[in-house]
Formats: C-alpha cells, structure tokens, sequence
C-alpha cells in the first residue's frame, strides 16, 4: 500500500477503523477480529484507530493483543477519549478537562501496552471545557512524550480555528461518505487552511451504502443501527434504493458497491485517509481493493451522483447525540 501526509504524519492511504470489533454492531469473534487486525498490517495499513470507551476498554487491550509482537515503530495508534458511557450503555456526556485527559491517556497507554500514542483527541467537543484547554492539556502530553500528534473529532471550523491557535492540530475525525458530505461546506477548508490532515470514518455509513445490508437485515439486538435513522422505517427503504443506483454503476465499472463508495472518499484528496470497518478478513480484503483503484473523473462524478446527499433519508445519528456534534452547528 502507498503511503500519504496525514498532517505532519506519513502514513499508510487507508487506515482501519476498529470499533466494530468490539459489540458496536453485535458480538465479533475475537479470533477473527485479531486476523484481521494483522491482515491489515500485512496489506500495509499502518493507522489503527480506536477509543477508550469502544467496549470500555475491550477494543484497546484487543488492539494491543493481536499487535503485541509487531514493532512498535510499524504501525500508529489512533486513540480517541473523552466520552461517559454508563454501564447500561447510556450516553452520559464528554468530559475533557485537562485532569481528565491526563487520567484517560494513562488507561490507554497501560491498556495499549506502548509507552506513547501517535495521534490522541477528544471524540467530541466538551460544552463545559473550553478547547483551548482540552488541546493545551494534549499538548502537554506531547511535550513529555507520551503522545505524538494533536487530533480532533467531530468538530466545526470555528472550533478547528480555535484549537490550531493553542496547538498544531494534526488531523481531524469526522464522518465522510456518499451519504454524509457536511464537511465539504467549510470544515474541510478550514482543515487544509492551517495544513490539518482528515481521516474518514463511517466511510460506508455505517454498512447502509456497503450492498451488503438488506430490508431484512435487522442487526444484532445489540447492533447499534438499530436506532440509527438512516436505517429505520421508510428512510431504509429509500436509502436502499440510492444503494441500487450506485450498485448499477459499480456493476458497470466491475467494482463492488463497497469499493465505489471507498474510493470516492479516497478521491476527495491525498490529505484524507478514509478508515476501513473491516471486523473479519473477508470485508478487508473487499476494502481493500478500493484503495488504489485508479478511477476518472467521469466515474466518479457517476458514483456521486448515484447517491446525491440531499435524497439521503434520516440523520446519521439519533436527535441527542446529533445535538452534541459541534461540527453540525
């Protein structure tokens, strides 16, 4: 795999995104989950991404398990914090005070087993912590070493303003797909503006513009989706038949619906690194074929305009937890 300038860090075109690996989407087989981490690696995919709350603490030890003999030096970390999740899964807010920032890098490192992490950031915006001091407290953390970069997550350009005043911001988190293009209308030039890179997540929304989710698909009772929006009612109904567009021109271009929805995020530009939600070795290896397919400007307007965001149907998250996306404001 080729490598790319993620802010002012070299890394691998794609990265995986594992969240999924731990009970987002239903129980994952951890065995299946560990293969998939190192058939990454093996495909070249040196970014990791994860969080201190996927699993509460399951996704990071898993990480650091199927990574354990693999020099540090080969792959980088990825780590978001900030989110308060009770233990009936109840969303309870963000805390970032700096205390708090302190206090989570050292579960993660400890639970990580590395003594640093490459890029670390708040998962969303803390209403009672200025980002100023939320960044400034990140910082700190570079200064001694215990992590690399500065991210964010989720964040609105006035934000993304704010915090590269106090720190150099390597990069920012947010949702970017087909079916969610909110970032082209100023936070990705606010973002190319101060040099900060994007990693793309939800780059399949989730697996609704995947072609592999049906009417019938349902989920697991613990699935996450299932409040989602975007696949309840008539929205999935409609959002399915925008997936049949694009399934009409993939078809055409002898790609999956997968990968033509990959690789027109990846095509948004080298300083973006779209994160693959791969939890077994067969969506990998389909992900992977996106990644450097060399597609024209023709084709991809044509996968655009399969799935025009405006006919997407439903918010990408339920009311309360859009109300905490500063970077929907």
């Amino acid at each position: 795999m080729t490598t790319t300038q993620l802010g002012t860090m070299t890394t691998s075109t794609a990265g995986l995104g594992c969240m999924a690996m731990s009970g987002a989407y239903g129980i994952s087989d951890r065995s299946e989950s560990s293969a998939t981490i190192r058939g990454a690696l093996d495909a070249g995919i040196t970014l990791f991404d994860t969080a201190d709350f996927y699993g509460m603490g399951h996704n990071e030890l898993l990480l650091a398990e199927a990574l354990r003999d693999v020099p540090r030096g080969a792959y980088q970390l990825s780590v978001k914090f900030g989110a308060q999740i009770g233990p009936d899964g109840a969303w309870l807010g963000v805390d970032s005070r700096p205390c708090a920032v302190k206090t989570a890098v050292t579960y993660s490192l400890q639970r990580l087993g590395t003594d640093y992490l490459d890029v670390y950031r708040p998962a969303r915006l803390d209403p009672a912590v200025p980002i100023e001091e939320t960044v400034g407290a990140i910082g700190e953390l570079v200064d001694a070493g215990y992590v690399r970069h500065v991210g964010l997550s989720e964040v609105g350009a006035a934000t993304i303003r704010r915090a590269a005043t106090t720190r150099r911001i390597n990069d920012l988190q947010i949702e970017y797909s087909l079916a969610s293009r909110g970032v082209e209308a100023d936070i990705l030039d606010t973002c190319r503006e101060f040099g900060i890179g994007v990693t793309a997540y939800g780059v399949l929304a989730r697996g609704l513009i995947s072609g592999h989710w049906t009417a019938t698909s349902g989920g697991a009772p613990s699935d996450s989706r299932r409040a989602g929006p975007r696949f309840a009612g008539d929205n999935l109904g409609r959002n399915l038949a925008l997936v049949e567009n694009l399934r009409s021109v993939a078809d055409e271009l002898g790609i999956t619906v997968a990968q033509a929805a990959i690789a027109w995020v990846r095509s948004r530009g080298d300083d973006i690194v779209p994160l693959l939600g791969a939890r077994n070795r067969r969506r990998l290896s389909e992900s992977l074929g996106a990644v450097d397919l060399m597609l024209s400007e023709d084709q991809l307007n044509r996968i655009a305009a399969a799935v025009p965001a405006t006919d997407v149907a439903g918010e990408r998250y339920p009311a309360a937890h859009m109300a905490a996306l500063d970077s929907q404001r």
